[in-house]
């Protein structure tokens, strides 16, 4: 009787050193709270549970708190979070941005929202700064790929525990950072996701494309273009190269297309707010090209015409965003005082190549995640301001190239290109879409997206509503009805 009356002490009995596949039903025990908690004895290796308690809001769940060491140097902190009820049987990762350094609730609560059990990790560090890396490289490894193993792996387990059997379907999802890290995972670990959300994928190229783009705009301060200046840029472009695709409407579909010369803003003399001055002609220019080195060899990507707006966020100044300089400073010269005024594209960009190969590179060779039956939903924002549009392309072109069949790469891989959208959000373009709806649909029931409708809000309220096409296609307007609405358009080759 005395053990009837502590369940909780009863659970704790079985656990220790019971295999896991004989544990009890968690789920089944006399109240939630006391299900939730007894996860706290649960065996893991390379990593404890430190807590696990039931939290109660919009959505009752039980909250596991847990800590990673698969390394003597690793640290990482990782929240797992099961419905205490409705759980929809599936399991959804969800990725980080920038350098990690704190765990991402907000996009764990929209999979609570939807039945998921979730789950968030901080990268293994504390902080947004890249500084965690000088002296730790097994800290370096944590941030890259094995953080976000290891928290599948144990997340998985407490599932497993929790509810006594396995996800049914298990997704990651993830944009800029959260982008890469799922690729990375696929690449790694190919049977650990059915499927995979990956949009702009912060490939970490681009480190040496933002220094270089620094170098040009602030360097030397007549070079500097003031943001009030970048929506007078913008309107040149959208005036140059809006009906491109054919309809005006403040969106360029195929951004690849314009060939816009800032040259046209050039001041007659001096300086003024409604053009540009020499000197910010050939920084606009600068920021409008690929980088290439003295040998011909193109670093990175272009920004495309139509990001303007967002300018800022890599020519704001007055130098580098942190989230570049830092692999600069903490990775490549292992240096904080790495001036960055001293950057040489032609020796540094190598140098901070063979910084990421076998740790945070991104090889498209996912044969092994398409073997496994995973599906790879891909998306990017054509007015994306971190992260070249085009290299994206070039990683979806790279699957094809891998897989050796590009006639077939449709049937596992997909990818998304939303005009006017920037980075992961925002923008004047269709930037809200479920994603995850359609990679369900795909995986659970083989539909296989052959749109997405995407929508642009204003004032909280949907103002213009845009079907996403599977690159290459693109939406092409009826020519009949508003070109604010998706039931105008249809995908079509271009």
């Amino acid at each position: 009787m005395h053990l009837i009356a502590h369940p909780v002490r009863v659970l704790c009995l079985l656990l220790v050193g019971t295999p896991l596949s004989m544990l009890p039903t968690l789920a089944d025990a006399a109240t939630s709270a006391q299900a939730c908690q007894a996860l706290t004895t649960l065996s893991l290796p390379d990593a404890k549970v430190v807590a696990a308690n039931v939290e109660d809001g919009s959505s009752s769940y039980c909250k596991v708190s847990l800590v990673m060491t698969p390394s003597k140097d690793s640290d990482i902190r990782a929240e797992v979070w099961l419905p205490a009820s409705g759980w929809n049987g599936k399991y959804l990762a969800v990725g980080n941005g920038g350098w990690g350094g704190e765990i991402p609730r907000e996009l764990m609560q929209t999979g609570l929202g939807r039945g998921y059990a979730t789950s968030g990790t901080d990268d293994g560090h504390s902080g947004r700064s890249g500084d965690f890396v000088l002296g730790h490289p097994e800290k370096y490894i944590d941030f890259a790929y094995r953080s976000e193993h290891e928290m599948v792996l144990k997340s998985k387990a407490i599932i497993r525990a929790y509810y006594r059997r396995q996800p049914r379907y298990s997704y990651w999802d993830g944009c800029s950072g959260g982008g890469r890290e799922g690729l990375i995972q696929a690449h790694r670990f190919p049977d650990e996701f059915d499927g995979i959300i990956a949009g702009d994928p912060a490939n970490f190229q681009r480190n040496a494309w933002a220094m270089w783009i620094a170098q040009a705009s602030f360097k030397d301060t007549a070079a500097y273009i003031p943001a009030s200046k970048y929506p007078m840029v913008h309107r040149a472009v959208l005036e140059a190269c809006d009906a491109i695709d054919g309809l005006k409407d403040g969106l360029i579909d195929d951004p690849r297309k314009c060939n816009f010369d800032p040259k046209v803003l050039q001041c007659s003399s001096g300086d003024a707010p409604n053009c540009l001055t020499e000197r910010q002609v050939h920084t606009a220019r600068t920021i409008m090209s690929a980088p290439v080195t003295s040998t011909g060899r193109q670093v990175f990507e272009r920004l495309e015409p139509g990001t303007e707006l967002g300018w800022e966020r890599l020519a704001g100044g007055p130098e580098p965003g942190a989230l570049f300089l830092d692999y600069f400073k903490y990775v490549v010269f292992k240096d904080p005082q790495w001036d960055w005024r001293t950057f040489n594209l032609d020796h540094d960009s190598t140098l901070a190549d063979d910084a990421m190969k076998g740790v945070l590179d991104l090889d498209p060779d996912l044969t092994l995640f398409q073997k496994h039956h995973g599906k790879l939903l891909l998306y990017q924002g054509w007015a994306d301001q971190q992260v070249a549009p085009a290299a994206t392309i070039r990683f979806y072109d790279g699957l094809a190239h891998a897989s050796g069949s590009s006639a077939h790469i449709g049937e596992w891989a997909r990818l998304f290109m939303a005009p006017g959208m920037g980075h992961c959000v925002g923008g004047d373009g269709p930037n809200s879409f479920d994603k995850l709806d359609a990679l369900e649909q795909w995986v659970e029931h083989h539909h296989a997206p052959e749109q997405i409708v995407g929508s642009h809000l204003a004032d909280g309220k949907v103002d213009r509503t845009r079907p996403l096409c599977p690159y290459p296609k693109i939406a092409k307007y009826l020519g009949r009805g508003s070109p604010d609405d998706a039931a105008n358009f249809k995908c079509e080759s271009p």
